[in-house]
């Protein structure tokens, strides 16, 4: 494989794994979770700038365009943080799932809405057949899978955000972290006078989890913005669906949450209309390719 299918890997597998990390420290309140995510994660972006200086001296004097964008966007990843590592210490890691598995038709629908993109009858498809799943499982238990929806849509929204987002990966992930290291530092100083603070009060390992939590956040996302940058993107939309996959097996073989029929029926109808949509996808490109080669030939 390429350096960049091995990053995008590396990257898929990470979040993927993330379950195994959070669940380790599930006894720290999730708002303390995020506020170490920022901190730590914004300390671990320094450090690589400082060392690799691939941050250009404009990118500390964004204008008001730049901060309101990455704003937004700071705003979107941290209620996409927050959801998540509650959602994984509360037990439900199967709706976590579903929220990655949905996620790129909220982008291909989010691409419609904002951007204008035009859709083909397939991802047309593929959609309603998402949303049907998703119909079936709030009948079937009485209610809105928020977990999967706020995830999907918020991670989705960041994604749209980076597309537009005048920064880039480092330069832009940088500034939203810094954008929120204040506000973290200065709740987690609250909680710590407060006596609910768990760093350095919960033993040596939830500190180095914490501490870790920037690196572990901050890696993934690194790897995926390089490998954006060299393997053609139909090939991350097929890698993407290892995160979601991880997490569904962890969530049903080794924490043994419940899976009933009726999650099987709405998962189903979801993974029919990522079948739908992968295929769909290949066979498009194919042909491009295909239909690229031969004007090659002509000419």
């Amino acid at each position: 494989m390429t350096r960049g299918t091995w990053q995008a890997v590396g990257a898929y597998v990470a979040w993927g794994l993330f379950p195994l990390y959070w669940k380790q420290i599930d006894r720290v309140p999730a708002l303390q979770l995020l506020g170490h995510r920022i901190v730590w994660s914004f300390v671990t972006l320094v450090v690589i700038v400082i060392v690799t200086k691939k941050l250009s001296a404009s990118s500390f004097r964004p204008s008001r365009r730049v901060l309101s964008v990455f704003l937004l966007s700071a705003v979107l990843i941290s209620i996409n943080w927050f959801t998540f590592v509650w959602a994984v210490n509360s037990g439900f890691v199967v709706e976590t799932s579903l929220g990655y598995f949905i996620t790129p038709l909220v982008n291909v629908l989010l691409g419609v809405v904002v951007i204008g993109e035009r859709l083909r009858p397939p991802q047309w498809l593929a959609i309603a057949l998402a949303a049907a799943g998703v119909a079936y499982l709030t009948m079937a238990h009485g209610s809105v899978p928020w977990i999967a929806l706020v995830l999907a849509v918020s991670f989705g929204s960041y994604g749209l955000m980076k597309k537009i987002a005048p920064l880039d990966s480092m330069g832009g992930l940088t500034l939203e972290t810094g954008l929120l290291f204040l506000p973290a530092l200065a709740y987690l100083g609250y909680a710590d006078r407060a006596g609910d603070g768990a760093f350095l009060h919960a033993g040596a390992l939830s500190d180095v989890l914490l501490v870790g939590a920037g690196p572990v956040t901050t890696i993934p996302l690194l790897l995926f913005a390089s490998a954006a940058r060299r393997i053609p993107l139909s090939l991350m939309g097929v890698i993407q669906y290892v995160t979601p996959t991880l997490q569904f097996l962890f969530s049903v073989l080794l924490y043994h949450e419940p899976f009933v029929r009726s999650q099987l029926v709405g998962f189903s109808l979801v993974w029919i209309a990522l079948a739908v949509f992968g295929i769909e996808g290949a066979l498009r490109q194919t042909q491009d390719d295909t239909r690229t080669g031969n004007q090659s030939l002509e000419s």
